[in-house]
């Protein structure tokens, strides 16, 4: 069976979820995949793709698309017609993949949706486009979720009915950096990802302030977001520094390369990405006990599940400095090896759905 995965955003954990999730599946026996990037990808320099499609630049881009989507349209299926895909399977949803529903509709091939979350999150700039997200999973035959929280919000909400669900692990996404090690300095510890209030920077602050001055630790804070008095806080206070840029996909395996331990002060949270890279890295994780997280980390030796609260957070970065970092780590296991687990899974529920799909249209 042939298999295609997309991803068109151009930045962000959604392409390294596709190139994961095509890696996975090609490696099952009788599957093949096809990988759908964005041409524009910056995950593309490493992993080119089989299929790079010409998306948009800024709003006014994606306007042209909206008004004129019959172009794209037409390459999809000319693609489709040269590729013959059994199945798709969208790895994160964007806002031109109703385009690429419309293609599959007419060429007649099923597709899942990869749904990473429920609902929009606080903060997030486009809540709209969860609209979008409703109409593409309306047309989809399976939906995959990658915890059981998730699953559960979408059947209270009905947005699985007639379909069929399967749920997965987050990705490894297993960086390329080497095992943590004992080093000079303070104990090198990693905020990274989106600079927005259901993140916990606030409780991450609150937590600082109780704890009080640690000149063991250093804490780097990297990401995206608005400027904002937390932000201006928390770069006030002292080895913490504040770094508020896009984060190239190029430094993501050295920034965890960096660090010791990973923080997830978060308030909300379906399931975290930096989590996956860390624990695959063999770096600690301090989380919080809010969404997906417990799921994702509590059977994890590395990881540690606080309230999402200033005094909680900051017992935890105490119990971390003091106690926890001296302890040895057991040896990780292959990350590798519980994705493949979940790939077999996966290609077994898919090939499944196909089965049954073939013998409903006799």
């Amino acid at each position: 069976m042939k298999i295609l995965v997309w991803q068109w955003g151009r930045f962000g954990g959604g392409p390294r979820v596709a190139v994961e999730l095509a890696t996975g599946l090609a490696a099952q026996p009788g599957i093949e995949t096809i990988l759908s990037l964005a041409k524009d990808a910056e995950i593309r320099a490493t992993h080119p793709g089989d299929w790079a499609v010409k998306t948009y630049r800024g709003r006014l881009g994606f306007a042209w698309r909206l008004v004129m989507p019959w172009p794209l349209l037409v390459r999809i299926i000319w693609h489709l017609a040269r590729h013959r895909p059994d199945f798709a399977i969208c790895a994160m949803p964007g806002l031109l993949d109703l385009v690429m529903a419309a293609a599959l509709k007419l060429r007649r091939i099923p597709y899942a949706v990869v749904v990473h979350d429920a609902r929009p999150h606080p903060g997030d700039r486009f809540p709209w486009q969860f609209g979008l997200h409703w109409l593409l999973l309306r047309g989809a035959s399976t939906i995959i979720t990658l915890n059981r929280q998730t699953e559960n919000q979408l059947r209270h909400w009905r947005m699985v009915a007639h379909r069929h669900v399967i749920t997965i692990p987050h990705p490894p996404f297993d960086p390329s950096v080497p095992p943590s090690a004992p080093h000079d300095g303070p104990y090198r510890v990693l905020f990274a990802g989106r600079l927005l209030h259901y993140k916990g920077l606030d409780i991450l602050a609150d937590a600082l302030d109780l704890l009080g001055p640690r000149p063991d630790m250093e804490l780097r804070i990297v990401g995206h977001g608005p400027p904002s008095a937390t932000l201006d806080r928390l770069a006030s206070l002292p080895n913490v520094t504040v770094e508020n840029r896009w984060l190239p996909d190029a430094e993501f395996d050295a920034l965890i390369g960096w660090a010791d331990a990973v923080l997830l002060p978060y308030r909300e949270a379906s399931q975290s990405g930096i989590a996956a890279a860390a624990l695959s890295a063999g770096r600690r994780v301090l989380g919080t006990l809010v969404g997906g997280l417990p799921e994702q980390l509590a059977h994890d030796p590395a990881a540690e599940l606080c309230g999402p609260n200033p005094h909680a957070f900051a017992q935890g970065l105490r119990d971390l400095l003091e106690r926890r970092r001296f302890v040895p780590l057991p040896p990780r296991p292959d990350p590798q090896q519980a994705w493949q687990s979940a790939m077999t899974r996966l290609s077994a529920a898919i090939t499944a759905e196909r089965q049954n799909a073939n013998n409903r249209d006799r």
